[in-house]
């Protein structure tokens, strides 16, 4: 009996420090599972647990991780045809329709996933909304979500990686949307990078240049932030209405725009200015979209000028992508839907449904390539240049729901 307990101890304390120090995780998912909680640090999550060998449900798996960037390799494939769409954490894009045949069939799709936590030190947190409590960004485990009309995965390996990364700074936009039918383009984008770079997506709904730094999420940004490393800001929607003594374009916007650009520099990244997403709101002839955003997109081009930061200019392209669509085809875009799909009429015409931050996560990523960043490298092969004027059709558009859904409209607008 000491023998044995001996042997199992020396076992475990072989195996453990190299679990730890690779922070490196296999699993077979051909093979049962637990269900998760935080002492096995493992396990399917969110819905009940698949039945392995028969299910065609989609299902979430978890693992306990500190935060960082992940390599995610998942094979896909079994026994049986499979249609596969992987996402991550709140709802981030990672592959899509992905199919395999029955029987020996696989594909492998390899990704970078970020985790972080609201822990920036011993005394500072990011100051996050109640709302966000419940989302699965600011938690202390990696979510992956394995969807499709047929999902069948045989293994997963997760590893930690030191690899540039990619911060999102913005509003609802911009923010990993935590249920459907809402959708972003900073959770979208992730689909278009390789495993070599990872996408850290800091925005949140309703938020302002001044409010995201006021709850600290520049210095959770910061607290990480390297040489190599980008910034990406995007606000202008919620800013607009800031009615407080020196408030507007011209002086508290470009102010608070300024912090970004010399807190970034410091650190001796990269920043990149986004100009506000159009609304949908059409002139009276039903064919020009006017701009609700007053002088907001020019306050921030004025000062990318001066401080030379490089600038997508989304409402350009955003505008230029619902006026081809047009005044009825537009709503496709964006919260659109009838009673009969969420229990009541949804009529948004400034969030996004996944199809339309699809379209202006290609916008993002065109600016990328028309300023000729560095970080253009790190696209996919299989991505294919984009023009708003000539968008994806609506009609042909495939998405994998998440079970996820809410029909309370984002905080912003």
């Amino acid at each position: 009996m000491k023998t044995i307990t001996k042997n199992l101890l020396i076992s475990l304390i072989a195996t453990l420090p190299i679990q730890v120090a690779a922070q490196c995780f296999d699993f077979d998912l051909t093979k049962p599972q637990p269900v998760y909680n935080d002492s096995i640090g493992f396990g399917f999550d969110i819905l009940p647990a698949p039945c392995i060998k028969s299910s065609t449900e989609p299902f979430y798996f978890s693992v306990k991780v500190p935060d960082g960037n992940y390599r995610v390799e998942v094979v896909l494939g079994g026994k049986k045809n499979s249609d596969n769409t992987v996402r991550a954490e709140g709802r981030r894009l990672m592959a899509e329709n992905i199919q395999t045949a029955k029987s020996k069939d696989t594909k492998k799709v390899v990704f970078v996933v970020n985790k972080r936590s609201t822990y920036i030190s011993d005394t500072k947190q990011v100051k996050i909304k109640p709302r966000e409590k419940d989302y699965m960004v600011w938690d202390n485990k990696l979510t992956l979500e394995f969807n499709g009309s047929n999902p069948a995965v045989k293994s997963l390996h997760i590893e930690k990686v030191d690899i540039p990364t990619i911060y999102l700074c913005g509003n609802s936009t911009v923010v990993d949307q935590n249920y459907e039918p809402w959708a972003s383009w900073g959770q979208m984008i992730t689909r278009w990078f390789g495993p070599d770079v990872a996408i850290s997506n800091h925005a949140e709904s309703g938020l302002t240049a001044r409010t995201f730094i006021a709850s600290n999420r520049l210095d959770k940004i910061l607290s990480t932030l390297k040489k190599g490393d980008y910034v990406f800001v995007e606000f202008g929607h919620n800013d607009e209405k800031e009615k407080r003594a020196g408030d507007g374009a011209w002086y508290h916007y470009q102010y608070q725009l300024k912090i970004f650009i010399d807190e970034v520099r410091a650190k001796g990244a990269d920043i990149i200015f986004c100009t506000p997403t159009q609304r949908r709101f059409f002139d009276k002839d039903n064919k020009t979209i006017m701009n609700t955003h007053g002088d907001f997109p020019a306050a921030m081009k004025m000062v990318a000028e001066k401080e030379h930061v490089p600038l997508i200019d989304l409402n350009k392209k955003t505008k230029v992508f619902f006026e081809t669509l047009g005044f009825e085809d537009s709503k496709r875009a964006l919260v659109h839907y009838p009673k009969s799909m969420y229990g009541r009429e949804l009529a948004d015409n400034t969030h996004f449904n996944p199809y339309g931050a699809y379209e202006v996560a290609k916008c993002v990523v065109m600016g990328i390539k028309e300023l000729d960043l560095p970080i253009a490298k790190y696209l996919r092969k299989d991505w294919q240049d984009f023009n708003p004027a000539q968008p994806d059709d609506w009609k042909t558009f495939k998405w994998a729901p998440s079970r996820m859904v809410e029909d309370v409209k984002p905080d912003g607008n």
